[in-house]
């Protein structure tokens, strides 16, 4: 047995001498490679290991570039091969929303698929060079790389109104045990314990007799928190708010289809032909997705009419685009979430804050349009942004936090002054087409939820529509492609959670742990080299 497990190591050592020793293109060519395989970690795939194994391998390659005239250098373009493959395969799906008005956006496709993940790939890029300045051949490396790399997706996340999709929590889709603890330390702190899970396989390919501490330690560390997620899972059964009955519209209207004066009737059909229809317990409240009206709704007799009849007894929630008049007497344009209650009347607006770059307005927009390059959503100018995350009180039932589409993406950004019973994310993910994005999008509402402690009733045009409770578990949910309504109770807020209490406090916490053990490695061995000379 002995002699098994020493010719497993020697194996494991000579495959990680091997990957070590790759240069030039083969470096660059594996670092891709396993960027590519990485994006299979998240949905709707969920294999979690080919995360994981990526960052072992990225650690190996780092080390194979200490050996060459300008590691740093090489480190960088390691973390840019291996970032352009993870977020070439996971963001590929961006390049639908350039299909849908094609002549005037289908040309820009090849420079989205190769600057946009071009572009991202620079943050795994400066964490891996920033990590190759502290780089030594021992365990204090994992830790380094392990703060470099989380600080990166952290900034990724905030910098030019941040884009945090599938980051490195994300991985465990598959695992809601798992997902549990971002109620604790949230999505970036589980990044920081995922990331370190990862680096510390590395270790396996070290030829230190004790190089299994660490990933075994970390490998515990992962089952107890799974251990303590099903006991999260099992103390919270699942409970309903008392008198409310949720329908959730699907139309599943293409969107080079939402606004063309041939269909628009047939698309407002059907979204209210489902809101009236007799099946089942009636509903109290409906709910329509992103821009669901195929013109401005306020600005439409006939569809208020309509919307008068449906909430004589009903509250209609729906997102809307909304049209008004600035004081230079020009037009402003929102993308908006408007409650209607008793007759048609306008309770609330809320209007969305977290507009996505290139979609609803364009950055450096006087540059951009002398190249040709447009915004996707065909508007005059761009939207207007409205003034952050609100709560709303709701007829008969508990006070909402509405999130348009994007807005969900962002932890510790989804609630505003007052702490909401429940949130209506309203989508539209036609844009994606029928690929990984919708599926990848409705993760990251699952894990708002489990965040905050608070259930999710989302909308979406073509699907994924679904009612979430606090913990992260679907309850029901219309696929994508499909058109219709699914009906349910509306699940129960949980209390506010650690998370939702301190925020990213769970993160810092363990980023400087990293950052500690790291210091603590680098010197141990500083004072080594000074006993020695």
């Amino acid at each position: 047995m002995t002699a098994t497990i020493s010719s497993a190591k020697f194996n494991f050592a000579a495959m990680g001498d091997g990957i070590r020793a790759l240069k030039g293109w083969r470096r660059f060519l594996f670092a891709l490679v396993l960027g590519l395989l990485s994006a299979l970690a998240f949905a709707p795939f969920g294999i979690f290991p080919f995360l994981l194994i990526a960052f072992a391998g990225l650690i190996l390659l780092i080390d194979g570039a200490q050996s060459d005239k300008r590691p740093t250098r090489r480190a960088f373009v390691v973390g840019w091969a291996f970032g352009f493959g993870h977020f070439f395969a996971g963001l590929y799906w961006v390049a639908y929303a350039f299909t849908v008005d094609a002549s005037a956006h289908e040309w820009q496709i090849p420079i989205v698929l190769t600057f946009f993940p071009g572009g991202l790939a620079l943050f795994p890029a400066l964490a891996c060079a920033a990590a190759s300045k502290f780089w030594r051949e021992d365990i204090s490396r994992i830790f380094v790389f392990t703060v470099a790399y989380a600080l990166a997706e952290w900034l990724r996340g905030h910098i030019l109104t941040g884009f945090p999709w599938n980051i490195p929590a994300y991985a465990w889709s598959a695992a809601l045990d798992v997902l549990q603890s971002a109620s604790v330390i949230g999505a970036y702190g589980l990044s920081v314990l995922t990331i370190l899970l990862g680096a510390s396989l590395a270790r396996l390919f070290d030829r230190e007799k004790r190089a299994w501490v660490l990933p075994a330690a970390m490998s515990f560390l992962f089952i107890a928190l799974a251990i303590g997620g099903e006991i999260r899972l099992a103390a919270n059964p699942q409970s309903d708010v008392p008198g409310v009955r949720l329908r959730i519209v699907q139309p599943d209207v293409p969107q080079d289809e939402k606004y063309e004066l041939q269909y628009r009737l047939r698309n407002w059909e059907r979204l209210i032909e489902p809101s009236f229809a007799k099946h089942g317990p009636a509903p109290t409240h409906i709910i329509w997705p992103e821009a669901a009206p195929p013109f401005v709704l306020t600005h439409a007799a006939r569809a208020m009419d309509e919307i008068a009849i449906l909430t004589a007894n009903k509250v209609l929630m729906t997102g809307s685009v909304r049209v008004e008049r600035a004081p230079d007497n020009s037009l402003r344009f929102f993308n908006s979430f408007q409650i209607f209650t008793q007759g048609g009347r306008l309770l609330d607006t809320y209007d969305k804050f977290h507009l996505v770059p290139f979609g609803e307005y364009l950055p450096l927009e006087g540059l951009l349009t002398r190249l040709g390059i447009t915004k996707l959503v065909d508007s005059p100018g761009g939207f207007t942004p409205g003034g952050g995350p609100h709560t709303y009180t709701v007829p008969g039932a508990p006070p909402v936090g509405p999130l348009i589409c994007y807005e969900v993406l962002f932890p510790n950004a989804v609630v505003g002054a007052v702490r909401p019973g429940w949130f209506v994310n309203v989508t539209d993910d036609s844009w994606f087409g029928p690929s990984t994005g919708p599926y990848q999008h409705l993760l990251t509402a699952r894990v708002r939820a489990i965040e905050e402690g608070i259930p999710v009733a989302r909308a979406a045009n073509t699907g994924i529509s679904a009612v979430i409770d606090p913990l992260g578990r679907v309850r029901i949910q219309l696929g994508l492609g499909q058109m219709g309504a699914i009906d349910s109770a509306l699940p129960g807020a949980l209390p506010p959670t650690p998370f939702s209490r301190f925020g990213d406090m769970g993160f810092f916490v363990l980023l400087l742990g990293c950052a500690v053990a790291a210091a603590t490695g680098l010197l141990a061995r500083a004072r080594g080299f000074r006993h020695d000379g």
